[in-house]
């Protein structure tokens, strides 16, 4: 795989935070001309990695806003890990198609749920004991080491020593499993789950999901405490 150059990885990468943006916006952001700005989005969308709509602002011309494609998307995955690429998911979906059809499908939500709930002890045993902030960082961590772009912030501020009554968001701009959860949502869907059961003393709640088209997951983690006061 060719490596793209630097300028155009930052246009994808803002793409991938942000959702969608203008050549113009762009360009502010990444301190480069309109004119080359267009020009590398013009090969990005000739490579497929991007795609955009024509948005009507007004009387003047209408407006493109650039977003990533699932090629982009792909793309930006295997420049941030060493996961092995499209052969290995596709084997994977086979592998679990070929057991859905072996088993049926009742008994395959059970053999995915078991899988889930003995990650979900392994992701508890991982991430410690310590405050919420430095569990939710550990998540992260082994999120990233799994082939997930992730990373975290805190919603409300405060001193690490007061991080067990703040609330914090994980975000996840890439999926690790996209070509399998496109096959099996259940796996995706199980995340939740997986995540509530790992910090067993917070609620976690979605917030954003790629497999609904947005360009992000989201997940809001917060002590169940603190979350009973905030629903009072």
């Amino acid at each position: 795989m060719t490596t793209l150059p630097s300028t155009k990885q930052d246009i994808l990468y803002h793409l991938l935070k942000q959702g969608e943006a203008t050549a113009l916006t762009l360009a502010e952001k990444l301190a480069v001309s309109p004119q080359a700005i267009r020009r590398h989005l013009k090969d990005l969308e000739a490579e497929g990695l991007i795609t955009y709509q024509a948005i009507q602002a007004g009387m003047g011309r209408p407006q493109h806003v650039y977003q990533l494609s699932s090629l982009g998307r792909d793309r930006l995955r295997q420049l941030s890990d060493d996961q092995p690429g499209d052969s290995y998911d596709a084997f994977a979906v086979d592998l679990l198609d070929t057991l859905a059809q072996t088993v049926g499908q009742d008994q395959m939500g059970e053999i995915l749920k078991k899988q889930w709930e003995r990650k979900a002890l392994e992701y508890r045993e991982y991430l410690g004991t310590g405050s919420l902030q430095e569990r939710v960082a550990n998540l992260v961590d082994l999120r990233k080491a799994e082939g997930y772009m992730a990373e975290y912030y805190p919603v409300t501020e405060g001193e690490t020593d007061q991080a067990e009554n703040s609330q914090f968001v994980l975000t996840e701009y890439t999926c690790a499993i996209s070509q399998i959860a496109a096959s099996f949502p259940s796996v995706c869907g199980h995340e939740l789950e997986m995540f509530a059961t790992a910090l067993e003393d917070c609620q976690v709640e979605r917030t954003h999901w790629l497999v609904n088209g947005e360009h992000r997951c989201g997940y809001l983690i917060q002590p169940k405490q603190a979350a009973q006061i905030n629903q009072a």
